[in-house]
């Protein structure tokens, strides 16, 4: 590099390491100055440099720098900013730390520009993130932590070896576009997948960000996913199968969150919902379809962990999540709901905010591309997502059925709720601010795009298109509600894919368990039990009846077989044992031995 800035993941990731020597009000400053002194090295990039470095006899491109990682960098920053300044109340200097250093291995993820170097930072991103869910210390975040790190370890490998594939196939660990064909190409595919949360390895998603501290989740929803939506913009853009995968994951989710009652498990699976819109512009592969994917993920991080705050703030003042539980909160908490509202009404798309200028670019590039069935697909999850995120979970934590207390001086079994602390606003302020800036003012997101973009969001068919689809949805919504038709608040356990997982893997073990431990006690039995104490026995009479062989034969031509000569025997293997050997047998040995060394001298 020849500018003067640092690594662009240095700051995060050092800094992050150092908090804990730092306590009281230096803590607090060091770590909202961490994502301001990283932004502002950023800055000091320029557009095409790189940072090579030599590491066991390979060549790797540490840094690489282009408007694509820029547009990552700065998006991660200013969510470590806004993370930060929510989680500065935390005495936790454990979860604090690894929170900065998470946020410092996503910057190095998107600035890698060989394998190896993003496998390090991979593994570094599972490793960091799964202290937010087990800070929150209890059996729930204990078991859910495991089986996240063992899904980000699963696909740590699968990366490894196609990485290792790769190289012996093309001799090159460059980040490039690949194609999906060979067994490195789908290893690396599937690497990415885990953590893009494709069908059926999406779990780790509902099942860890639910278990995590009320801000452990805001961090985690902003960076993991993110880093694999652009590591597979880097290496599989316009690979058809993404449409598919990408249409599916925009469409299944909407089913389970209708019925979900935790509501941080809604807005999880509304997440892989929003990931499907990503995924499918990556497999269009256009340059529209790709700003779109940038564009959106912008966007996302940005509604969605101002969502996750609100649902934090919810948890974090009431020690409730679900659905059925809360309600009436605005009375307590109104700027929490408010900011609630613009983070739904972001991901539902609404004109003037965020997500109605992101997802526009995909859905246009995929009618341009003559993808129609994707299209539909697109605009149908478009109002599931309204359902779900948009309506949901404003509604039933802030205006369902009233549970806070009447008076909040006098002991009620109702919701003791009150606002959230100074921080915690000041960084959901912050996010709704930018969803609302980015809304109105779409051409500064639009000119931080990898490409060129020539696209106009607010045409009067589209903003029509969209108010009527928003509308519509929430008629039916209200329709079904007044019906009695839309599917209650029930305290309950929803089935997910996981279960599959769970249930087959305890059945393995159990026939495992039978079978090879069956194996083992049999083996054990025959071995332990049987062949090596006769062996040892045998082994330690050895000498014992060799002697005694030896003079029998002797004793017999002087006495015959009589009751004297077996008692002779019993004396001598007596005597055997102790260490006690006859004299003459002893000199008929030495005799011996000294014969052989004369003769093999």
């Amino acid at each position: 590099m020849t500018s003067s800035a640092l690594h662009p993941c240095l700051i995060l990731l050092v800094g992050g390491a150092l908090l804990p020597l730092l306590r009281g009000r230096w803590l607090q400053l060091v770590y909202i100055l961490l994502p301001v002194v990283g932004l502002a090295n950023l800055w000091g990039l320029q557009m095409g440099e790189t940072l090579q470095m030599k590491f066991l006899s390979l060549d790797l491109l540490v840094c690489r720098v282009d408007k694509m990682s820029l547009l990552f960098g700065y998006l991660f920053h200013i969510a470590a900013l806004i993370c930060g300044l929510f989680a500065l109340h935390l005495k936790d200097k454990v979860q604090l730390s690894t929170g900065m250093m998470y946020a410092g291995s996503a910057v190095g993820a998107v600035f890698s520009g060989d394998f190896v170097t993003l496998f390090f930072f991979w593994e570094l991103l599972a490793v960091t993130s799964v202290f937010q869910v087990w800070a929150r210390k209890n059996p729930e975040s204990y078991g859910a932590g495991q089986r996240y790190l063992m899904f980000h370890i699963l696909s740590g490998l699968l990366l490894l070896g196609g990485v290792a594939l790769h190289y012996k196939e093309t001799g090159s660990l460059i980040v490039q576009q690949l194609q999906l064909g060979g067994t490195a190409s789908w290893l690396i595919f599937l690497a990415i997948g885990i953590k893009c949360s494709f069908p059926g390895l999406h779990t780790w998603v509902v099942d860890a960000y639910p278990a995590a501290t009320p801000t452990g989740t805001v961090f985690m929803c902003c960076f993991t996913t993110k880093t694999a939506i652009y590591t597979l913009a880097r290496t599989f853009a316009g690979e058809e199968l993404l449409i598919l995968i990408g249409g599916a994951m925009a469409i299944f989710p909407i089913f389970y969150a209708v019925i979900e009652n935790d509501l941080r498990r809604v807005l999880g699976y509304s997440m892989i919902n929003q990931l499907g819109y990503m995924v499918v512009g990556i497999g269009i592969g256009t340059s529209l379809s790709l700003n779109g994917t940038c564009a959106h993920v912008f966007a996302h991080v940005l509604y969605k962990s101002l969502l996750f705050m609100s649902m934090g703030a919810v948890l974090m003042r009431t020690g409730r999540i679900n659905g059925s539980d809360l309600g009436g909160l605005y009375k307590t908490m109104p700027w929490t709901a408010g900011f609630c509202i613009i983070g739904a009404a972001s991901i539902s798309a609404f004109p003037l905010f965020s997500g109605f200028v992101s997802k526009a670019l995909i859905m246009s590039a995929a009618a341009q591309e003559g993808y129609l069935w994707v299209w539909f697909i697109l605009l149908f999850a478009a109002a599931g997502v309204f359902h779900h995120a948009g309506i949901k979970i404003p509604f039933f934590a802030f205006y369902h059925h009233d549970t806070t207390a009447p008076d909040l001086r006098l002991p009620t079994t109702g919701i003791q709720g009150r606002e959230a602390p100074p921080n915690m606003l000041v960084a959901m302020g912050i996010g709704a601010f930018l969803c609302i800036f980015i809304g109105c003012v779409p051409g500064w997101l639009y000119a931080m795009l990898p490409y060129e973009v020539d696209y106009k969001p607010y045409t009067t068919s589209h903003v029509v298109t969209q108010l009527q689809l928003l509308c519509f949805s929430a008629l039916a919504f209200a329709g079904l509600q007044m019906v009695k038709l839309y599917p209650p608040e029930l305290r309950s356990t929803n089935l997910d894919s996981d279960w599959f997982l769970r249930k087959g893997l305890r059945l393995l073990s159990r026939f495992l368990s039978w079978t090879l431990n069956g194996i083992n006690q049999i083996a054990k039995s025959l071995v332990v039990g049987g062949f090596v104490p006769a062996l040892v026995s045998t082994l330690n009479q050895l000498p014992e009846r060799f002697l005694a062989w030896l003079h029998t034969a002797q004793w017999g031509l002087w006495s015959g077989r009589n009751l004297r000569l077996r008692d002779r025997r019993v004396q001598l293997r007596k005597e055997a044992r102790s260490g006690v050997f006859p004299v003459g047998l002893s000199a008929l040995a030495a005799v011996v031995v000294f014969g052989l060394l004369f003769f093999l001298r």
